[in-house]
């Protein structure tokens, strides 16, 4: 709860940050990705929703977890509340942990390299101690392998899976939505070549014979 789920995708869909309100039950959006039509689903943090995760993560290609860096409760929610919620989804499902809020934390590290259009600018909001490493969210990574019983060879590696995001800045938000998708179209397209027929051929179809029973013919 209050991690910025919806702050993210709004960050992503609309190109702006805006102070959002808990999420009621949940919410849907449809990104147009190329040729492809992608459903994304923002599921409620709190508690009393919490029944309503697997309805949404019924057949999901991939889930985004996501935790506050400032907030070490948070990720231990991610394990102990909302992983189970996971066993409904794909069984190729992916899965990317996400630490967002590193615009409050202190000692965010830049990587080499780092485009500059991707830092995000002096905020006056008063900055904290960060309360969650990244080794936190890979070590997170590694017992969602485990309890999907899953092989490190056979996954995207951690590292990979694990961003820092600041819906606030917009910082790594577009790199995170745009890895998951990248990752997670050719298996969908892969899965519906590999599937079964979707229409019936009605030509075949022969009603059952009626039988007698009782006073009724």
């Amino acid at each position: 709860m209050n991690v910025g789920k919806t702050s993210l995708l709004h960050r992503y869909m609309e190109r702006s940050f805006q102070e959002t309100v808990s999420t009621v039950g949940g919410a849907f959006y449809l990104k147009q990705w190329g040729p492809y039509n992608i459903s994304i689903w923002d599921t409620a943090g709190r508690e009393q929703f919490h029944g309503l995760g697997s309805m949404y993560c019924r057949g999901a290609a991939a889930v985004i977890l996501t935790y506050d860096v400032n907030s070490p409760q948070s990720l231990t929610e991610l394990e102990e509340r909302f992983l189970a919620l996971t066993d409904s989804a794909s069984a190729d499902c992916i899965f990317a942990i996400v630490g967002n809020k590193v615009d409050l934390a202190e000692g965010r590290a830049s990587p080499p390299g780092q485009n500059r259009a991707e830092k995000p600018p002096a905020s006056s909001a008063p900055k904290g101690h960060r309360q969650v490493r990244a080794e936190d969210a890979i070590a997170l990574y590694k017992k969602i392998l485990k309890y999907k019983m899953l092989e490190e060879k056979d996954v995207p590696a951690a590292e990979k899976m694990c961003f820092e995001t600041s819906a606030k800045t917009g910082y790594k938000v577009d790199q995170l939505f745009e890895t998951v998708f990248e990752m997670v179209v050719p298996i969908i397209v892969r899965q519906k070549a590999e599937g079964p027929q979707q229409t019936v051929d009605i030509t075949d179809y022969k009603p059952a014979k009626r039988t007698k029973s009782g006073c009724c013919a």
